[in-house]
């Protein structure tokens, strides 16, 4: 019987997900593994894989930037909510929930960012930024804060990991409210040292001196 185009599509888009499954299990162990260990790991063909993606970097560049857009959702979503105080946190518990720093710093400056790449980090880096800025503005968020401490939050929890994923979310928000009992201390002393500058973090998307970086909001 011929496979009709709707079941074609699904069985695709099914295929595309296992390897894209497979890609961030393959490279959060190895970000310089071969494309052929995630064809293993997905259980698919090399053929069946690159009929998807021309090569390794055109697959880590995907796997980044779902990470970037799932960031964005995340920001959107939490935008919605009155408080600004309770926005902030809800935006950094469910980014953290994703998991979408793990890969994105594994696998920075692996490949060259995409022009919808950069203004997708730019979107970012201006909704995390406005976040804050409505967190400051509740009067409980520290206000030596800025919005580079802010990802450098969301790096030190996606650091936490152990065998057990379950176990894994658990420490990760458990670090994650410890953190945000720190922000929340308004009237604490100085924090040590200068906060980050900007784009003082994006160093590592540089391939080469003088490439785009993308943001480190990402």
């Amino acid at each position: 019987m011929t496979e009709t185009e709707p079941a074609r599509r699904g069985r695709a888009a099914r295929n595309d997900s296992v390897i894209l499954d497979a890609a961030r299990a393959v490279f959060l162990e190895d970000p310089k593994a071969p494309i052929a260990a995630v064809a293993e790991r997905a259980g698919v063909g090399m053929s069946a894989l690159y009929r998807r993606y021309a090569g390794k970097e055109d697959l880590l560049r995907r796997l980044c930037h779902d990470g970037l857009r799932r960031f964005i959702a995340e920001a959107e979503a939490a935008d919605a909510e009155p408080d600004g105080w309770a926005a902030f946190t809800r935006f950094l518990e469910r980014v953290v929930e994703a998991d979408v720093h793990s890969l994105t710093v594994h696998l920075a400056g692996t490949f060259t960012p995409t022009p919808e790449m950069r203004r997708d980090a730019e979107r970012a880096g201006a909704l995390g930024a406005a976040l804050a800025g409505r967190a400051a503005a509740s009067g409980r968020l520290r206000r030596d804060v800025v919005t580079g401490d802010v990802g450098l939050v969301l790096e030190g929890c996606a650091a936490i990991r152990v065998p057990d994923p379950g176990r894994t979310r658990e420490l990760r928000l458990r670090h994650l409210a410890m953190l945000l009992d720190g922000m929340a201390a308004a009237d604490a002393p100085a924090l040590p040292g200068p906060p980050p500058a900007p784009g003082e973090l994006d160093w590592r998307w540089r391939r080469s001196p003088g490439a785009d970086p993308v943001s480190a909001a990402e």
